[in-house]
């Protein structure tokens, strides 16, 4: 088998574990259990609209949970993250360049999402370091639908 088939076989499935959206620059992430997907991203986030190339903001929830050791705290919250989705169960940097669904809506994955400099103010001196390479990725709309808590997330 070859790198390119390796690449294209991604049988597993991932799973949405939380979701949430900040109404306005700089504000909490509010926490939601369901949420519609527009074509500007995430209905009531303040982030829909200005940019097609960040629309919805995912993370890994394996590395959420990984978060505390890099950054020596006790725990670390998704909201403190600030993306929008955290998905379980499968490798969020396998969906390079592929369109993917979850719940009703399709995405598509445009790059990867850097920490910024909130994460220093957030989580303290070194947490921008820890995070790099955690940091997940950004997605732009393809189909609007709804997501919910444990909806799966596949390649299509």
């Amino acid at each position: 088998m070859t790198i390119k088939n390796l690449i294209k076989n991604l049988p597993q499935q991932g799973r949405v574990e939380w979701l949430g959206i900040r109404t306005k620059k700089r504000s909490p992430l509010t926490a939601l259990e369901t949420v519609a997907v527009v074509k500007a991203g995430l209905r009531g986030d303040h982030y829909a609209g200005r940019s097609g190339n960040r629309s919805v903001t995912l993370i890994q929830h394996e590395h959420v949970l990984a978060l505390p050791s890099l950054m020596h705290r006790e725990e670390v919250s998704c909201s403190d993250l600030r993306r929008n989705i955290v998905v379980s169960g499968i490798n969020l940097l396998a969906l390079k360049d592929r369109e993917f669904q979850i719940g009703g809506a399709i995405l598509k994955m445009i790059g990867l999402c850097h920490p910024c400099s909130r994460m220093e103010e957030i989580f303290g001196e070194g947490a921008y370091n820890a995070l790099r390479g955690h940091g997940g990725i950004n997605a732009r709309v393809i189909q609007e639908g709804t997501i919910k808590l444990m909806d799966n997330l596949y390649v299509i």
